[in-house]
């Protein structure tokens, strides 16, 4: 089952009612965006099997079940729904890379500096900008993110939102990212016989102005499609000051 959000609705987010409500709703997993095996290429190029990894918003995906059975044996994930949490425990209550935990993205202050050698986001941040106070709630998990990743590691986002409106974000310098950006179709997207593209493989980078946006040139096969981000902590631990005004966006 797979599902797309175009567009910002009237639902709040960044609110752990809403999320408790849906869950028990629908019950059941889900995947937002994309399944591990379209995103396996990249995880396995930036975030290596050994690492510790943080999956933040994880829902009740297979994401996290998926990543372990490739070899991942480390993998901690958060959500702000209790309800999600409690039934992600008891699904995976033998799986001992998999840890769960309810805790809000934008402040994980439970977790200390460093913790991390990546973060998984699929779809948490472009929630929290749908939400109430949208930019405050961004800079404040971008902080976090920030904050709880070691030097070189990495932060992948995975996100309908094209450059112009999460780069934005991503760029400032406090956070001190390099940034990687690729390009993936929906899952089953069959491309149009009179679709041409001006990209040879969705694993090739696609290059950003110097505004840090598409280039003007480029053609997407799939309007719709998804865009990874790949932020790369920068080693020098002294350019980041996380301070009130930062986290106010």
């Amino acid at each position: 089952m797979y599902r797309d959000v175009s567009s910002c609705n009237t639902y709040n987010y960044g609110d752990a009612c809403y999320w408790d409500s849906r869950y028990l709703q629908e019950g059941g997993s889900f995947d937002w965006y994309q399944r591990y095996s379209a995103l396996r290429p990249f995880v396995r190029k930036y975030i290596p099997p050994s690492s510790r990894v943080l999956m933040v918003g994880c829902g009740n995906a297979v994401m996290s079940e998926d990543m372990v059975k490739d070899g991942y044996e480390d993998i901690t994930n958060v959500d702000i729904s209790s309800v999600a949490i409690d039934m992600m425990r008891r699904k995976y209550e033998c799986f001992p890379q998999l840890k769960y935990m309810e805790m809000d993205v934008r402040d994980m202050s439970f977790f200390t500096d460093e913790s991390f050698d990546g973060v998984i986001d699929k779809g948490t941040l472009d929630s929290l900008m749908c939400g109430a106070d949208a930019r405050i709630s961004a800079a404040q998990m971008l902080a976090e993110v920030c904050r709880l990743l070691k030097p070189g590691g990495t932060y992948m986002l995975i996100t309908y939102g094209d450059p112009k409106g999460r780069m934005p974000h991503l760029s400032r310098p406090v956070y001190n990212w390099k940034v990687t950006l690729y390009n993936i179709p929906r899952p089953g997207f069959q491309k149009p016989e009179s679709c041409s593209s001006s990209r040879k493989s969705h694993l090739d980078p696609i290059p950003l102005t110097e505004n840090g946006t598409l280039p003007a040139d480029l053609v997407l096969e799939d309007p719709d499609s998804h865009f990874i981000y790949i932020c790369t902590k920068i080693d020098d631990v002294d350019t980041y000051p996380l301070t009130a005004h930062v986290l106010q966006g």
